[in-house]
Parts: structure tokens; sequence; C-alpha cells
């Protein structure tokens, strides 16, 4: 490019450019000029062609012993800073820059690239290549961010970022992209869909206390995402889907203070997902439902009072529950299950407080398993599962069967005793006792002679009946109780 076509602000960061020295055009200027959100009102003094730019990137000026880069602050940007394909080797710095048109990296190779604090209406990054990171900390983006396909080597930094798209493109598209370092985005505001699907992080991603707004719609999208650190949503303000299916976080998916609201739909989908610790915490109830279907995570920190009134749990695996708390307030989660009643989620909960020692709480969650499949059965099943239940509690509760049985044995024995039944051999009858008369009707494997020498009639005829049958199913109910928990042993 002939020098002489610059204007006095471009023949300055063409200087610069040689040295890598920071031309800042803001400098000394009061709070709001610093502002590049008013960049429209900087005059041709902080004026910069975004072609001037390319020339210097692609075929600027350079000095021996010297490690040229272009460092700019301040400035207004005109046109297009057409970068596509292109090999820039060295740093790009254009930090509180407004730029008038999209910058255009896509498929470009670049040492490291930091806009930080200036105002864009959006950025093209497509399939690009960085050495180093990404650093777009606390830019106002009026457009689509796509990075979808790129590898970056180091970081890429979003933190406290404003973006926003009023078209049906995602507001920040990161499908496919590869980050060796982390993802840090704390702060981060976006009005619009978050991509994240296919995504590889080598780090962590942060996305504490970001505000995502995208109501009825969706708001983060990173189904197949693979997180090698931890993923963290602390006091993340959610509005719309969140979709996390066949994710893998081998560290923890922190969701605690978190506030995920999709009414009349999944608030979060975590289903098919492979995660260390996932944790539900401190915040309100999801206003949405919860989708942790086939999801195997080694520790479940979900407490209570965040489970929403609609969740799906089919076939979730995990291996430790916390907090520990009374199997009354856990059941009431496997009972809002949209698929109905769900053997496996009672078998994990049993699992998960027998691994800690609580088999009673486990107990509990059995008989609750055994009530709520008594609900799906014909009448004559439903029947007889009330049975079992008033009787031993469907094997969990055996000292029943022993009140059942004291309290019978006491009716038949004063009955008895203060009318004895006839013998039916007087010369060949034992002597009458109330108690083993009562013991020989109630109990069917049993005899003490009495039974069969004795012969009632009129109501206590009908009481031996009564206490015949009793006993039988008594006996019956004990037996299938205890059958049950060997079996389940």
């Amino acid at each position: 490019m002939d020098t002489d076509e610059l204007t006095p602000a471009e023949r300055r960061v063409w200087r610069a450019y040689a040295t890598g020295t920071t031309v800042d055009f803001g400098e000394g200027e009061e709070e709001q000029g610093q502002d590049p959100a008013h960049g429209d009102d900087w005059g041709p003094e902080r004026t910069i062609r975004a072609r001037v730019l390319r020339a210097l990137l692609l075929n600027g000026p350079q000095e021996p012993g010297e490690v040229a880069a272009l460092k700019v602050k301040g400035a207004r940007i005109t046109g297009v800073l057409n970068l596509r394909y292109a090999t820039v080797g060295s740093v790009v710095h254009l930090g509180r820059c407004r730029f008038t048109d999209v910058p255009d990296f896509s498929g470009a190779q670049l040492v490291y690239l930091n806009l930080r604090d200036s105002v864009l209406p959006g950025l093209l990054l497509p399939r690009t290549r960085v050495d180093g990171s990404v650093r777009l900390t606390r830019c106002r983006i009026g457009g689509p961010v796509h990075l979808g396909g790129s590898q970056i080597s180091g970081a890429l930094i979003l933190e406290q970022a404003e973006l926003t798209a009023t078209g049906p493109e995602p507001v920040l598209k990161l499908s496919h992209v590869s980050i060796e370092d982390d993802l840090c985005a704390p702060g981060l505001r976006t009005q619009g869909e978050i991509r994240l699907d296919g995504a590889a992080v080598a780090g962590s991603v942060d996305l504490k206390e970001a505000r995502l707004h995208h109501p009825d719609k969706v708001v983060l999208d990173a189904q197949t995402l693979v997180v090698e650190g931890d993923l963290l949503m602390r006091q993340v303000s959610a509005s719309g889907w969140i979709g996390l299916r066949g994710a893998r976080v081998a560290g923890r998916l922190d969701l605690s203070y978190a506030r995920l609201s999709n009414p009349g739909d999944t608030a979060l989908r975590a289903s098919s997902c492979t995660i260390g610790e996932l944790w539900l915490r401190g915040g309100p109830a999801l206003d949405g439902r919860l989708n942790l279907r086939r999801a195997q995570v080694d520790v479940l920190f979900l407490e209570p009072d965040v489970v929403p009134r609609e969740v799906l749990l089919s076939n979730l695996v995990y291996t430790t529950l916390a907090p520990h708390v009374p199997a009354e307030r856990r059941l009431a989660m496997l009972e809002r299950d949209a698929e109905g009643y769900v053997p496996h989620s009672y078998e994990q909960l049993t699992a998960a407080y027998r691994r800690v020692g609580d088999d009673h709480a486990a107990r509990l969650v059995q008989l609750a398993k055994q009530r709520r499949l008594r609900s799906t059965r014909a009448w004559y099943g439903r029947l007889w599962g009330y049975v079992q239940d008033a009787t031993v509690g469907y094997g969990f509760r055996p000292l029943r069967a022993c009140a059942w049985l004291l309290s019978l044995l006491a009716v038949g024995s004063v009955a008895y005793a203060l009318h004895h039944p006839r013998p039916l051999k007087a010369s060949e009858a034992p002597h009458f006792d109330p108690v083993f008369y009562t013991l020989d009707l109630l109990l069917p494997v049993i005899s003490f002679g009495q039974e069969g020498a004795f012969a009632p009639d009129g109501w206590y005829q009908r009481l031996s009946y009564a206490l015949v049958i009793t006993g039988w199913i008594l006996a019956t109910t004990v037996v299938t109780g205890i059958t049950r928990t060997v079996s389940r042993q």
C-alpha cells in the first residue's frame, strides 16, 4: 500500500506496527470519549480504514530485532476487515474499538486475537486456527458471533461480554470448536441461542453468573459437548431450553444457585450424559421439566427443593446421592416422573441409601415402590396388595404380622374362654385350652390337637372360620414378604 494515501491516524498505526507499539487514540479523553459505543461520533483523527489494517497484517513493515504487532486502542474502524483464509503472523490487539462492519476471519490462521472492550456488529471466525487465545472480554456485539469448527490452542475468553442477535442465527456459534485451554465466560450476557454442540474443551467451561435469555426457545444447545474439566454454571439465570444430551463432563457440572426457566417445556435436558459430579442445589425449583434419562453420574448432589414438578429419570444411574435426607423427601421426586411408575428409579434410590448404611430408608423406598406398583394393577391385584400392605407392609414391616396375630389371639382366647365349644368325643377330648385352641385356628401348619377335638356352634363357629381364613392370609403374606426380601438380597 502507498503510504502517501494514509491519513495521519493511519500513519501512526503504520509506524507503530513494526515495533509492536500500542497506539491509543483515546488517551486523555473523558469517559464518554473512551466508550466505543459512542464511536460513530469519533472524527478522522480516530478513524482507520479496515483495508489499511489488512495491508499491515499481510505485508506490513518489519524492523530487525523487533516483533511486529498490531496494537490499537480507541479507534473507529470503517469497512470490512477481511482476512478470510489469510495467514497472520503477528498479534492482533484491537481494544476499545468501534467496528462499523463485521470483521471476517473465516478460515484464517492467527497467532493471537484480542478485541477487548470493543463494539462490533458481529464477528466471523469459523474454521479459524488460533495458536494462542481469543479474547472478547466485555465486548458488545450486536450480531452473530461465529466460531464453528475453529481450533484454538489457548483459551476463548468472553468474560462479561454482551451478545445480541435479532435474526434466526445463534448469537454465539461454537459448534465443533476445539479449545485446548478454558472457555471463560463468567458474567456473559446473551439475547439469543448459544450453540456448543459437538465442541471439545480440554480445560473447563466457566459460565458463572451468566445471564442467558431466549424465552420459549433454545438458549443453550450443548449436545455431545466434551469438557475434560468442569462445566461451571453457578448462579446462572437462563430463560429458555438448555440441552446437554450426550454431553461428557469429566469433572463437575455445577448448577448451584442457578435459575432455570422454560415453563411448559424442558428447562434442562441432560439425558444420556456422562458426568463426574452433578450439582443442583441452593436455587429455586426449576421452572420446567428436568430430564436425566439414561444419564450416568458418579456423584449426584440434588437437593429436593430444586426438583421441579415434572422429571424424567428412567435409567438414570448414580453412585452417590447427596445430601443425605429422609427417604420421604426423595420419594416425592420419583412420584413426579412423567413416565409414571419407573421401577429402576426406586432401585437406584434404594441402592444409594444402602451404600451409606441407611437400611431403614432403603426399606421405605422399597415399600413405596410396591405401593406405586399396586396402583398399576387390576382391581384384584390392588386388593391383594392392600392386604399385604395392611398385614406385613409387603414384608418390609414383619412386626405387623405379630401385632395382628397377638390381637386375634387375644380376641379368640377371650371369646372361647367365656364359651367353651362342645367336644366331639367327650371321652377322648383333651382338656380345653382357649389360647391353644385359638392358635390351632390361626396357625395353618402347627397343630396342638385342639381344633379337631372341639366343635363350636353359632356365632363362635363363624368366629372360628374367620380366624382360620385370617391365619391363612397372614401366613401367605408373611411368606410372600420373606421371599421378596430374600430374593432382593
